[in-house]
């Protein structure tokens, strides 16, 4: 059984619980928090999952934050982590297939509990393409970020 990683912080932690329900009859899910709807910050759980995903404990993360926004930008900053924001259908797989998105970040107070639960599927169901112009690219970003973060 293929292994996912998910995380949020307080603002996601009920829809979390949800996509943990909806996925783990198809997945072992690794959870790495929060445990509550008390107050944390983002970054610390971006930080968690994205360690998760770039060490391949989980073949891809969600991550879950009030708007999506800020656990964004936290999880972009781990090498080897390429996350983006999603709130249709096209993006959470065109991510994967195109660009080898390897983390889906969801607003829990921007979509609800349906479209997150059809956003996520959309996401672990892609597989990159591998298609010559995707490589292409996906080597010019690895080369960007390898050159910018020795």
């Amino acid at each position: 059984m293929k292994s996912l990683v998910i995380g949020s912080d307080h603002a996601g932690f009920q829809l979390k619980a949800v996509l943990k329900e909806h996925l783990k009859d198809r997945y072992r899910i690794l959870d790495v928090g929060t445990d509550s709807e008390a107050p944390v910050d983002y970054p610390d759980f971006a930080l968690k999952l994205g360690l998760q995903v770039r060490s391949r404990r989980g073949l891809k993360g969600i991550l879950i934050c009030g708007s999506g926004v800020g656990a964004s930008v936290a999880a972009n900053k781990i090498k080897g982590i390429r996350a983006a924001i999603c709130h249709d259908h096209y993006s959470a797989h065109q991510g994967v297939e195109h660009d080898d998105m390897n983390v889906l970040v969801l607003g829990s107070r921007v979509i609800g509990i349906e479209v997150a639960k059809d956003l996520v599927d959309a996401f672990v169901e892609a597989c990159f393409s591998r298609e010559v112009r995707h490589k292409r690219r996906l080597a010019k970003v690895l080369s960007m970020e390898s050159s910018l973060h020795p």
